[in-house]
C-alpha cells in the first residue's frame, strides 16, 4: 500500500509571496489585500503573493519588501526567471482588494482595497500579463488556496452586512 501524504501547507502572511512546484497548497485570507497567482500548467509551476498595499513611498532600501504591489510583483518575476519561464506564459489571477470598513469609504471610492485592486490591473498591463481570473473588491474577506499540484484555486467569500448608516443605505445580504 503506497503512503500518501497530505500535501504540505503554506500559509502566506501579508507581504509573503511563494513560487515553486509540487504537492504544495498555498493559503491565504483576504480583506483589503490583493493576491496575484501565477500558474503554468505545462510546468506545474505556480506562485502567489500577498500584498497589503499598491507601492511604497520613496525609501533607499535596496531589499525588495512583499508587502507593496510593485515589489510583490518584482519578487514573482525574479522566481519566474530564475526558472527560465516567461512571465507571459502564465495564467494569471487576482484576489482580494475588500472594502472592509464601507461606512467610511472616500466619497471618490477610493478606499486601500481600491487601490490595491487598481495597482493590479496598472502592473499585469504593464508587464503584459493578461488576467484570466479575478474576484476583487466587494465588502468583505476572502480565502484562497492554490494548489500547485494541479492549478485550482478554491475561493471562499465572505461578505460583510453594510452598516445602516451607509452611504448606499442597503444591507447586503
Amino acid at each position: 500500500m503506497a503512503d500518501t501524504q497530505p500535501p504540505r501547507e503554506v500559509f502566506l502572511n501579508p507581504g509573503e509571496w511563494f513560487f515553486g512546484s509540487g504537492d504544495i497548497r498555498l493559503r491565504t485570507v483576504l480583506g483589503s489585500c490583493v493576491a496575484l497567482v501565477f500558474w503554468h500548467r505545462q510546468r506545474r509551476l505556480g506562485g502567489m503573493c500577498h500584498y497589503l498595499l499598491p507601492l511604497r513611498r520613496a525609501t533607499k532600501s535596496k531589499m525588495l519588501d512583499g508587502r507593496y504591489g510593485n515589489e510583490a510583483l518584482q519578487l514573482l518575476l525574479g522566481a519566474m526567471r530564475e526558472v527560465k519561464v516567461p512571465p507571459t506564459e502564465f495564467r494569471v489571477s487576482v484576489f482580494g482588494g475588500g472594502n472592509m470598513f464601507p461606512g467610511l469609504a472616500r466619497p471618490d471610492n477610493h478606499y486601500v482595497g481600491h487601490r490595491n485592486v487598481e495597482q493590479a490591473k496598472r502592473l499585469l498591463d504593464l508587464h503584459h500579463l493578461q488576467c484570466d481570473n479575478q474576484h476583487v473588491e466587494g465588502v468583505g474577506y476572502r480565502t484562497v488556496v492554490f494548489d500547485l499540484a494541479d492549478g485550482n484555486v478554491q475561493l471562499n467569500y465572505l461578505a460583510l452586512q453594510r452598516p445602516l448608516s451607509s452611504p448606499q443605505g442597503v444591507r447586503a445580504i
